[in-house]
């Protein structure tokens, strides 16, 4: 059977062999498959987000000697998609205004005394999500920032039980709820990862989602938007993280050695499939 897999990278620094082995292990499952490998650029963080890099990214994986369906997909040509989603969830009565900032959130969790914990920490209070409709207007209309929240009591009381298939761990029960009321837009991002990714995935039929593992609790949430929005459920593959020699994951943060280094200082495309185990 035909299978559609991505790599999508951001494009806020060079790839190094952590990007490199998540490449390769989607163009080799779509390989096996004689099905469609796709190369995706994940640019709505207008702020970080360099041509440079993109460039970087296409001169690399062409090293590797990957080849890709085109045209390439970027997400800053496509934000009226992800404005449709979020459309059609304000319809439906499910997404609010959120006007606290970072700071705000805080001092709410600080005065509270104690937070859930979620997959990405502290979740959020639901501070703003009892503001009528008549006050959020009028803090827009004062040209308050604001982002745009999913009501997760309400998101998972439409959508009902969920699972999800993994291909390594299997049927997963989605619990969206750990993540409490995510932030899906704000003014400088019109759309979060979770909202992006799942409406592309859908966009593109991408049918298995490879992924490393660190973004393995993500998937309860877009479980949930495929649900709310209709949109077709691939399987999912988190594979491993490379990680240094201290044991730290490979990250750009961490000016991890870029593939184009490598390249510079004399390695092959074969050492570095070498170096990932593949």
């Amino acid at each position: 059977m035909s299978l559609t897999t991505r790599f999508a990278p951001s494009p806020t620094g060079e790839l190094h062999l952590g990007h490199a082995f998540s490449a390769l292990f989607a163009a080799e499952r779509a390989r096996r498959a004689q099905g469609r490998f796709l190369l995706r650029i994940e640019d709505i963080d207008a702020t970080r987000s360099r041509p440079a890099f993109i460039a970087g990214i296409e001169r690399d994986l062409a090293w590797l000697g990957l080849q890709w369906e085109r045209p390439v997909r970027r997400q800053s040509e496509h934000l009226e998609d992800y404005a449709a989603a979020l459309a059609r969830l304000e319809a439906m009565g499910l997404i609010y205004p959120c006007f606290c900032s970072r700071g705000d959130i805080a001092r709410e969790i600080a005065r509270s005394g104690e937070a859930p914990q979620g997959p990405d920490g502290p979740r959020y209070p639901g501070s703003c999500r009892a503001l009528s409709a008549a006050e959020a207007n009028e803090r827009k209309a004062a040209g308050a920032a604001f982002a745009l929240r999913l009501d997760m009591a309400k998101a998972t009381a439409v959508a009902g039980p969920l699972v999800w298939t993994d291909e390594a761990a299997g049927t997963i029960r989605a619990e969206p709820e750990l993540f409490g009321d995510v932030v899906l837009a704000r003014k400088d991002a019109p759309s979060s990862y979770h909202l992006a990714v799942s409406v592309d995935d859908a966009l593109q039929g991408v049918g298995l989602v490879t992924r490393g593992i660190d973004l393995f609790a993500a998937t309860h949430v877009h479980r949930l938007l495929q649900a709310l929005l209709d949109l077709p459920v691939p399987h999912w593959h988190h594979h491993r993280l490379l990680t240094s020699p201290s044991g730290r994951r490979l990250a750009k943060r961490d000016k991890a050695t870029s593939l184009g280094a490598l390249r510079a200082a004399g390695l092959t495309a074969a050492d570095v499939r070498s170096m990932v185990g593949l």
